[in-house]
């Protein structure tokens, strides 16, 4: 599998001797990494490695996404704050979505390591772990990345698109999107199938589509 070219490895592990070893065995293998000392420093500095991207309504947190196709290797046991704890704060800001999570854990670890993997971890690499296993599910947590990034940025176009369209047009669109024909339309917003021609010209033109069923494909994208 070729690197992708603009992702990046992020370390967190307080020991310095771990974070070189995976560091160098990365550099190796053409993939860009950093590494941090402290699962504190790390969250830290979320604003300068991640997008923000709303806050959540019922948590008033910030929820984040990567801006490139990104993964995280964790150490479980840490001082201060623990790789579980800081895995449960990227949940908690929506990130392992984009910003898959592997932990790497000693024998010890592993019945946590694998709840966690039910709460939405990549995966988990057992002390001491084989460098190949290793690189291969990093290269298969990037692809996964590098996926829902793509994912992501296609639906921010998208509702960028409906932004831009006026609250008529919207209310049109939403009628065309679920099969209405022109006079139907009409009956239910009121106004002149003429009218309803022209909004949805308009939406088809906005929204770079010339079909109803390309626009409900495009609307899908984004839901």
């Amino acid at each position: 599998m070729q690197p992708l070219l603009d992702a990046t490895v992020y370390i967190v592990d307080d020991d310095a001797s771990v974070r070189e070893a995976l560091a160098w065995m990365l550099r190796t293998r053409r993939l860009h990494n950093e590494s941090f000392a402290s699962a504190d420093k790390f969250l830290a500095d979320i604003n300068n490695h991640f997008a923000p991207t709303l806050v959540d309504p019922i948590t008033s947190k910030t929820q984040y996404a990567a801006k490139h196709p990104s993964c995280l290797l964790l150490d479980v046991r840490m001082p201060h704050m623990s790789g579980l704890e800081l895995f449960n704060e990227l949940l908690a800001h929506g990130l392992p979505s984009t910003l898959p999570v592997i932990f790497l854990t000693g024998h010890a670890d592993v019945p946590t390591a694998v709840d966690t993997v039910k709460r939405g971890a990549f995966d988990f690499c057992e002390k001491p772990f084989s460098n190949n296993l290793l690189v291969d599910r990093i290269e298969a947590a990037l692809q996964l990345s590098s996926n829902a990034v793509t994912h992501l940025k296609a639906q921010q176009h998208i509702q960028q698109k409906i932004a831009a369209l006026t609250e008529r047009e919207q209310s049109v669109m939403q009628h065309v999107i679920e099969g209405l024909p022109n006079k139907l339309i009409a009956d239910q917003l009121g106004i002149s199938m003429r009218t309803v021609e022209v909004h949805r010209a308009r939406v088809f033109d906005k929204m770079g589509v010339n079909s109803a069923v390309e626009l409900a494909n495009l609307i899908r994208v984004q839901a």
